[in-house]
């Protein structure tokens, strides 16, 4: 599959209806790489319209902003800005927490307003549309799956219903941890701690959260950013669990249901 890039498809005289932003995590990282396949497979497979910025896309400068560094963060920012201002962008949609709330509520201020929308709130709609159709049964049924709220999707954002409806959609049993929604424990990746090692304490928070998720006796852990992806997986290889427990993000668990056309 060839995904088109914006200057493509302005030079051949076309103006996509979404741009797809991919974010570091999804460009470079090799796990995340899969989740942005995947969320490809399903924009092509409906027929949405969309294209990337390619190599002219920077870091949205999300984690050197919480690592304390305005000055980069605001470099990054004006120049992903103006070219997505040049291109005269109106609707994105991405599959990091992370990108979807720099996008959405710190570029504004910057000159950057656009429409951004989180990969599962498009998920939703597309279902909602019948656009979308699962398989009845499935390699999920009878399954018991665990969402975890990524911080920057539900505590920042207010986005704690639409990874759940999707996933509600499946022939499984979604249950929760203990801790979620607006009281949900981060993996441990926020805040540029991904980058670092963890300041002394008694256990890791990836570690803590992995726990609480392997509690619920869940086979599936569903996460919705590639940071979350990456803690969890983590969590679970250090439990020893990676043969009985899975960490997917949502766009694959859909992509791998969907009926075929």
């Amino acid at each position: 599959m060839i995904i088109p890039t914006l200057a493509s498809c302005v030079a051949a005289g076309k103006k996509p209806t979404h741009l797809f932003w991919v974010g570091c995590a999804g460009s470079f990282d090799q796990r995340a790489q899969r989740v942005s396949s995947a969320f490809a497979h399903i924009l092509t497979r409906v027929g949405i319209d969309f294209a990337i910025l390619g190599q002219e896309e920077l870091c949205t400068g999300d984690p050197v902003r919480r690592a304390g560094n305005e000055f980069l963060f605001q470099l990054m920012a004006y120049q992903n800005i103006q070219t997505l201002n040049n291109y005269g962008i109106e609707k994105i949609v991405t599959t990091c927490p992370h990108c979807f709330n720099t996008l959405k509520n710190e570029y504004p201020e910057l000159g950057g307003n656009y429409e951004v929308i989180h990969h599962t709130q498009l998920l939703q709609q597309l279902i909602d549309q019948g656009k979308i159709k699962l398989k009845e049964g499935g390699s999920f049924a009878g399954k018991k799956i665990v969402y975890h709220d990524s911080c920057y999707l539900g505590r920042a954002n207010g986005i704690y219903e639409a990874p759940r409806k999707v996933l509600e959609l499946l022939d499984s049993e979604l249950v929760e941890m203990k801790r979620c929604r607006t009281n949900g424990l981060c993996c441990g990746a926020g805040g540029a701690q991904l980058f670092k090692e963890e300041e002394k304490g008694e256990k890791r928070i990836n570690t803590e959260r992995t726990e609480e998720a392997l509690q619920t006796g869940a086979t599936v852990i569903a996460a919705a950013c590639p940071f979350c992806n990456t803690m969890l997986t983590d969590g679970v290889k250090g439990a020893d669990k990676e043969q009985e427990v899975a960490v997917l993000d949502i766009a694959e668990i859909i992509e791998k249901e969907m009926l075929s056309e």
